[in-house]
Order: structure tokens, then C-alpha cells, then sequence
């Protein structure tokens, strides 16, 4: 009697492991994403369930590498990066169970757009209408970023004439995404505008660096008591540190970053369980801001480094289990950065990286010189790379020949442990007779 069942278990089994396979995006079709108040209580919510932001800035990043390492979601600050279309960014998206806060790039003022000609702003409103409908049905997105602080160095609140009747229009063609737009910082002369001519912002998105640990304070300073999401957030900016007498701001070695990670997510993400909707870390990538390695979590060849694990830590409550090596200090002649060191054309100098790694595992180290950055963007715009001057090999002690011509200079330290995982610092110094 049991064969004569046998059959129709296995027809049963079957058609539940076909009707379980993974749909394609076309199929799925689009999720119903809201903002839902629980009892003062702000949460996204997708297809009824609550989502809580666990994400990145991965605009050219690694999009499998961030799921694997426990982020829901990732941003971007438009639809075509050039290099991939919006469908191939959130095709692969959905392919990797991560959600997209998709950017609409729209022109700042400081670029020299004109919110005072009404012929420009109609056509970018045409322009992102189009975009809108090319991915509103896509199941990756998560919502719409319009702009990107669009309230940067910009003094005609035009700009935010032209957000609203973009968000207007993204509710009346797309009904299951919410629209924000991302401030740097948060301001009340922002605030008081929304609050009168805006309603179809679903809720704000804020950035910041190292004043994110005064978000709160930001917040009521504003007067916004509202939803948000924080969509930058990191290493502290180059705005915000002292530089040397020359003037090059001082960068956080890589120890430095991931505690800074770790604290200000504790004191002003999930801190505030009320309003906040969770947030994006800046950079799940590579990019060229000051320095090469100032804001990026991963290195131009590919490495990851503390602040990956500080995030893995974050979205895991645990570490990875081969941790990035880490770096406690790096020195010229034993000195500090701080210590503004000058050295002679051609001098010799002895350098030095203290680094450890966790696991015990033998480390090896790169240095590199490069010129100071002169190609200065405003905001995160683009920056070429300095030249490279020295590139090579070495031990954590090495004796190092300065630059034969004068002027401002960074000598970089990676340790790696020969797992693609790195720890950094750079020191910037002076060459001059």
C-alpha cells in the first residue's frame, strides 16, 4: 500500500518546490512600501512587514559582498551610475535579497542650475518622470531619493519647489513607493519650509559625519520631529578635523574609523528607536576625496577594511570570523602627525606601522607616497587621484627616501593578513629645504 502513495507524495513535493521558486523580477512585480506610525513609533513597512535599514552607499560596490555581510538594503545616488542601467542595479538587487533606495540625480544649484528658470526645471521634471517609470514596478525598489543635498552651499528655496512637485508626481504614477531627499545635516530653515508647502515628503533623510553624534540635538535644534532615515554616515569628514600647519587635513587610520563606526551608530542610530528607520554607511566602495582611502569601506584593490567589520558587527550583533588586521599607530622618525614633520629633498626617513592581527596570522605591509590632493571637489564631487611616487613591499619598519622636489606629500601604510582584509593609516608630511 505505501508505493501506491509514494507517487502522489512525490507529485505533492513537487508542486510545493515549484511553487516556491524564486519568481524573476518581472514576475514578482513591485512591493507595497509604507511609513507606518505604531504608537510614535516610525517603521518602513514592505509588503506589511517591517523593514528596518540595514544598508550601504554601493553605487559601484560589491552588491553580492554587501548581502553576504548582512546589509537589507543599499543606495544610490542615481539610476544610470554609468556603468550599469537602474534594471541591472536592481536586477541584481533582487537577485542578492537587498532592497534599493534608488537616488534621482537632480541638478544643485551650486553646479550653477537656475531654480529660477521655469523651461529647466520642467524638463528635469520630465526627465525623472521618465526615469520613475522605467524602474516604479521593479521589487528591489524600496523607495525614491530625490536629490542629494540639494541644500549644500544653495540659497534659492526654488530647489525644494522643484523636490515637491517631483515627489507629487512620483505619488500620482507610483503609489507603492514613498519619496524623500537627502539634506547634509539638517537645518530649520529646511524644516519650516517642508512643514508649510510640503506634505508629499513621506519623511526625510539626513547626513553626517562625525556631528552625527549630535543628531538628536540637530533634530529638535530644527524643530523636525518627524521620520527619517540617516543616508550618510562614516569616518569623520575632512571638514571636521584640524589640519596641519600646511594645511592637510589628518585622516582617521583605520582603527580609528571602526570605533568610530561602532559609537555613532550606538549614540545616534539605534539610539533613537522612536524615529529613526534605520540608515546607510558611507562608502561600500572605493573613491577618491581628499585621499583614496578617506571614505571608502573597501580599497581600490579590492580589500576590505575595519569599517566592513565594524558594519558586519553592526547588522550581526558579532564579529566576522577572520577579522581585517588592525592598525594602532603609524610614525615618521617616531614622530605624530600632529607633530607637523618636515623633511629635506631626498632626506631619509624611518617610518614606522604598529599593527597586530587578530587571528595571529603573518602580516605583510605596502607603502606608498603619494602627492598631496590639489584636485579638491566641493561635496563629494569628483577628484582625480594624486601620482604615485612610491610603491613597494616592505616590513613595519622602513627607511624611506623623501621626495626630490618640495612640497605637501602622504606616505600610506595597507596591512594585510592574505585574506583580501587590510588595515590603514596614512601621515601627511612636508618636503622642503
Amino acid at each position: 500500500m505505501r508505493t501506491l502513495y509514494f507517487p502522489l507524495i512525490m507529485v505533492v513535493l513537487f508542486a510545493s518546490c515549484q511553487s516556491k521558486k524564486p519568481k524573476t523580477a518581472e514576475e514578482a512585480g513591485p512591493k507595497k512600501v509604507e511609513v507606518i506610525n505604531t504608537d510614535g513609533q516610525y517603521r518602513l513597512h514592505v509588503d506589511g512587514k517591517e523593514f528596518y535599514i540595514h544598508g550601504a552607499g554601493c553605487e559601484f560596490g560589491d552588491i553580492a559582498s554587501l548581502a553576504k555581510h548582512g546589509a537589507n538594503s543599499f543606495r544610490t545616488w542615481r539610476t544610470d551610475n554609468g556603468k550599469n542601467t537602474g534594471k541591472e542595479i536592481l536586477d541584481q538587487a533582487y537577485e542578492n535579497g537587498l532592497m534599493v533606495m534608488m537616488g534621482l540625480d537632480i541638478q544643485r544649484e551650486r553646479h550653477g542650475f537656475d531654480y529660477n528658470n521655469p523651461e529647466d526645471v520642467q524638463k528635469q521634471l520630465e526627465y525623472v518622470k521618465g526615469e520613475v517609470m522605467k524602474y516604479k514596478d521593479h521589487p528591489a525598489l524600496l523607495a525614491w531619493g530625490i536629490g542629494n543635498e540639494l541644500n549644500l552651499r544653495a540659497s534659492n528655496m526654488k530647489v525644494w519647489d522643484a523636490v515637491i512637485d517631483i515627489a507629487k508626481m512620483i505619488h500620482e504614477i507610483d503609489p507603492n513607493h514613498p519619496a524623500t531627499t537627502m539634506l547634509a545635516g539638517i537645518g530649520k530653515r529646511e524644516v519650516d519650509y517642508f512643514a508649510e508647502n510640503c506634505r508629499d515628503l513621506d519623511f526625510i533623510c539626513v547626513q553626517m559625519y562625525a556631528d552625527i553624534e549630535n543628531l538628536q540635538t540637530r533634530l529638535a535644534d530644527a524643530g523636525y520631529n518627524g521620520p527619517y532615515i540617516v543616508t550618510e554616515w562614516g569616518a569623520t569628514g575632512h571638514w571636521e578635523v584640524p589640519p596641519t600647519e600646511w594645511g592637510a587635513p589628518v585622516e582617521q587610520t583605520s582603527q580609528e574609523k571602526q570605533n568610530a563606526f561602532l559609537h555613532r551608530y550606538e549614540v545616534a542610530i539605534k539610539a533613537d528607536e522612536k524615529r529613526c528607520m534605520g540608515s546607510y554607511a558611507f562608502l561600500w566602495g572605493q573613491k577618491q576625496e581628499r585621499t583614496p582611502t578617506w571614505y571608502g569601506m573597501i580599497l581600490e584593490n579590492g580589500h576590505t577594511t575595519e569599517t566592513v567589520d565594524a558594519m558586519y558587527k553592526i547588522w550581526n550583533g558579532k564579529w566576522p570570523e577572520n577579522r581585517c588586521p588592525t592598525l594602532d599607530s603609524l610614525r615618521i622618525n617616531g614622530l605624530k602627525i600632529y607633530d607637523n614633520v618636515t623633511v629635506k629633498p631626498g632626506e631619509t626617513f624611518t617610518a614606522f606601522a604598529a599593527a597586530r592581527d587578530y587571528e595571529g596570522e603573518a602580516l605583510t605591509y605596502r607603502w606608498e607616497i603619494m602627492h598631496e590632493s590639489t584636485d579638491l571637489g566641493d561635496g563629494g564631487d569628483f577628484e582625480s587621484r594624486p601620482e604615485t611616487l612610491l610603491n613597494e613591499m616592505g616590513e613595519a619598519e622602513m627607511i624611506i627616501t623623501a621626495p626630490a622636489n618640495g612640497g605637501a606629500y602622504r606616505l600610506f601604510v595597507y596591512v594585510n593578513d592574505g585574506h583580501e582584509h587590510s588595515a590603514t593609516a596614512n601621515f601627511p608630511f612636508l618636503v622642503k629645504n
